[in-house]
């Protein structure tokens, strides 16, 4: 092969060969490299060789012309550091120290108070403040109450009555008239014997009360006492002061207040009764609603249970309490003591009273008995003695043994407590409140005490 001339190697262009590619040190802004950044702002997608690959920046997003991106990075800190929601205006002093994150755009809340002395003291007085206000309420409506209570157990005593109306195909609607008009009868019934045999035998004291103080005069007793102690005298001049004349009025006020009272508080039970017997269904459905559902099926047996033992002791309650009084009339009759009728249905209604209510009942009844002659007042008391032993110990096991079963010493402690508590419509709700806690006693608390 020829050498190359000198005018061959003049026309032939000088070749070296290629130098290595350093990559550059010198970066932009953020660290990035100046050839990067400027392919970046360029908006070139020249990819930068590494090791691991070719690496593709993403394209900075267009600046506003008034101002930054809503939502983007935060000018002079870095891209993640703060972050402003949109149509929320960032402050100039926010830093990444203030805790604005997209979670908490206005700050990280401050440190609870519920540990403060003075938020608990002021939450303690709140709840006694209310607990006060709450007992001062009841107290004042403690009369309302006790009306509502007693109309509510007479309606859930006369809805076994409704309902063996129902079983015999008779409306609901019409069931609860009956109950209510025979019990509005019995009402009828008791003022029309009694009012009229009280009215005549107080017209008759009046008439009768100068033969009275001239029979006390004659007495021999009576008018020792009299010579030594002036009782007549002090009598008489008593009663022609005018303290008498005051006093008297002011007593027969009292008594008509009160008679006022209670034909107010009657009427009210009646009409509440009514009410509360025709809403009892959907009573029950509210309240067993109010218990979660995980109990509710539980707590409507055990409340269906309670309902049917107040139902049953009102029903046998009232059976004891007619047999009584038809035994008395029956027996007043034969002995012919005056206004047998009133005194018989005296009995009957004293005779729901527990414990005591028997012993009143017997009592009017023989007091009226020794008027006639003192003979029919011993064997008045004789036979309500008898008649209350026969009753205790045949007649109310063998009526309440197929609705209430309450032990003896429950049904004293529930009367006694009730009495003390609520006087007579205390003693009347004590014996199935009673049937009630020994219910709730036996099928919930008992059972859950053997389970621990």
């Amino acid at each position: 092969m020829s050498e190359p001339t000198s005018a061959d190697r003049a026309t032939a262009p000088e070749t070296s060969p290629p130098a290595p590619r350093v990559p550059s040190t010198e970066t932009g802004t953020g660290g990035v490299p100046a050839s990067s950044a400027g392919a970046g702002e360029s908006g070139s997608s020249e990819p930068i060789l590494t090791s691991a690959g070719p690496l593709v920046l993403p394209a900075a997003p267009p600046a506003d012309a008034d101002g930054p991106v809503p939502g983007g990075p935060v000018p002079g800190g870095p891209a993640s550091a703060v972050t402003v929601p949109p149509g929320a205006a960032a402050s100039p002093d926010a830093a990444p120290s203030s805790g604005i994150t997209p979670n908490l755009p206005f700050g990280r809340p401050g440190r609870s108070m519920s540990n403060n002395p003075f938020v608990f003291g002021f939450t303690a007085a709140l709840g006694v403040l209310t607990a006060w206000w709450l007992v001062q309420a009841i107290a004042t409506a403690s009369s309302v109450l006790v009306l509502i209570v007693v109309s509510l157990f007479l309606a859930i005593g006369l809805n076994p009555a409704v309902e063996v109306l129902q079983r015999r195909n008779v409306p609901r609607v019409w069931a609860i008239t009956l109950v209510f008009l025979g019990v509005i009868l019995v009402f009828v019934v008791f003022g029309l014997a009694v009012v009229p045999p009280l009215t005549t035998q107080s017209t008759q004291f009046v008439e009768q009360l100068p033969q009275y103080v001239q029979e006390l005069q004659n007495n021999p007793v009576i008018r020792d006492l009299d010579q030594r102690f002036q009782l007549l005298e002090k009598l008489q001049t008593y009663v022609t002061s005018g303290d008498f004349g005051t006093q008297m009025f002011g007593g027969v006020l009292g008594i008509g207040s009160v008679l006022i009272g209670a034909v107010f508080n009657s009427l009210t039970v009646l009409v509440l009764t009514l009410y509360l017997l025709g809403s009892l269904k959907s009573l029950k459905k509210l309240a067993y609603r109010l218990v979660p559902r995980s109990r509710r099926v539980r707590t409507t047996l055990l409340g269906d249970q309670i309902i049917d033992s107040i139902g049953g002791y009102v029903a046998g309650n009232l059976i004891i309490s007619l047999i009584a009084g038809v035994t008395t009339f029956i027996f007043l009759s034969i002995m012919q003591v005056p206004y047998a009728l009133a005194l018989s249905l005296i009995v009957a209604i004293t005779d729901l009273i527990p414990l005591v209510g028997a012993f009143i009942g017997a009592g009017i009844a023989s007091l009226v008995g020794f008027f006639v002659s003192p003979t029919v007042g011993i064997v008045c008391i004789v036979f309500f003695t008898i008649y209350q032993q026969i009753e205790n110990y045949w007649i109310a096991p063998a009526v309440m043994k197929s609705s209430v079963d309450v032990p003896p010493l429950a049904t004293i402690v529930g009367a006694l407590l009730g009495g003390a508590l609520l006087g007579v419509v205390g003693a009347l709700l004590g014996i199935p409140i009673a049937a009630a806690v020994l219910l709730i006693l036996r099928e919930v608390v008992l059972p859950r005490q053997e389970r621990t």
